[in-house]
């Protein structure tokens, strides 16, 4: 201590001069030992639990830990043509998750940066931990994921409980009956599109069915979620298309701490298509309320019945309330991430099938001209097939 009073004397410092420097160099400790912390110390901990459970993994690496052999993997694997005849597509499209569970068994784990991700593959215990909200925390979602989507989805406890009460009314079956006409006048457009490309060739033609799959799933959801604003609703689609993609891009630097607070073009493009998104919905979502407030019917589309639940649940005063704005945006982009590429990826898949196995598609052809005729599709017929909802299941 006399030695330090000695220095300090001799640098002729005022107290108040060694109080900042004190008061920096401490925080500069905390901020050290909180970084080595997160990048080294708690995963390391965090691996030598899991592996005391029985789980089997790759070492942790200081801070990217599985993500560079990840995107080598996928880069492997996308630039190989994949069997058409082939109905195994996980080593193509998870290819390191793949690697993983044939090297460490199926209670097994990766790396996400300093982060695990420990593989459920029993059916009891994923029913379990999707039920039992309360007691299975999910892990917070990463800033780059909340940009493409949030909602109820990423929730827990009560906050979960209020979303899903008010979430669900728009997905009751009475009102996924009402849907069917906008899903058959969207399939109608796809198929007269379809014959117009067929008929203005020459004989017979190869063309890309992907990009009208794309399209008529993202109509049915533009229409069943906006009604009458649809074309608002495409807008987000397109929108939501290029965030994917620019998320995808982002992935590979997500180990890298602070990354996304740098002034890159797709951290900027990521910024401006989320608040392109945000104020596009808004819009819609105002103008929906004044008509509610109004008296106004919903229209029957999912965003209008979305609306009306949220606001007869503000409406109670119960002390829980409704969503906030901010909240029901989130639902909305949740609502369009789920259910675009997935029924599009499904549809396109059953498609190929149908195609590669044509005894199959005679059959399910036949049934629907059994069970339907030339009319279109309804709610209470479609529940006679049963070739068809085999192709799906």
């Amino acid at each position: 201590m006399e030695n330090l009073g000695t220095l300090l004397s001799s640098l002729n410092l005022q107290p108040t001069k060694v109080a900042i420097i004190t008061v920096i160099t401490s925080v500069l400790i905390w901020w050290i030992w909180s970084a080595l912390d997160w990048i080294w110390f708690t995963p390391k901990r965090i691996e030598k639990r899991l592996k005391q459970q029985g789980l089997k993994g790759n070492s942790y690496r200081l801070m990217v830990g599985d993500i560079r052999d990840m995107v080598k993997m996928i880069k492997e694997a996308k630039s190989k043509p994949m069997d058409p005849y082939s109905n195994d597509i996980a080593p193509r499209v998870l290819p390191f998750v793949v690697h993983t569970i044939a090297k460490y068994g199926k209670s097994s784990f990766m790396w996400l940066g300093p982060r695990p991700r420990v593989f459920i593959m029993e059916p009891d215990k994923i029913k379990e931990m999707t039920t039992k909200v309360y007691d299975f925390q999910k892990p917070d979602t990463s800033p780059l994921f909340k940009l493409l989507a949030s909602g109820f989805a990423n929730y827990d406890g009560d906050k979960w409980a209020k979303h899903r009460k008010i979430v669900s009314p728009a997905f009751n079956v009475e009102k996924m009956k009402m849907l069917i006409p906008i899903f058959c006048h969207s399939c109608d457009d796809m198929i007269n599109k379809l014959d117009q490309v067929v008929s203005s060739s020459n004989g017979p033609c190869e063309l890309d069915i992907w990009p009208f799959v794309q399209n008529v799933s993202s109509d049915v959801l533009a229409r069943a979620g906006f009604g009458s604003s649809f074309e608002e609703g495409k807008r987000v689609f397109q929108l939501q298309k290029e965030m994917i993609s620019l998320t995808m891009t982002l992935f590979k630097f997500a180990f890298i701490p602070g990354y996304r607070f740098l002034p890159t073009y797709t951290n900027r493009r990521m910024k401006a298509i989320d608040l392109e998104i945000r104020t596009s919905l808004m819009k819609i979502i105002n103008r929906r309320l004044k008509a509610i407030k109004a008296g106004e019917p919903t229209n029957n589309d999912l965003l209008g019945i979305l609306l009306e639940s949220n606001y007869k649940e503000s409406e109670k005063g119960n002390g829980g309330g409704g969503m906030s704005l901010r909240d029901v945006v989130d639902e909305v982009k949740l609502f369009y991430l789920a259910g675009q590429e997935a029924n599009a990826e499904l549809l396109v898949w059953t498609l190929l099938l149908l195609a590669k196995n044509p005894e199959w598609q005679a059959k399910a052809r036949e049934e629907s001209f059994q069970v339907f005729g030339n009319e279109n599709p309804d709610f209470e017929k479609i529940g006679q097939l049963k070739i068809v909802s085999f192709l799906f299941t």
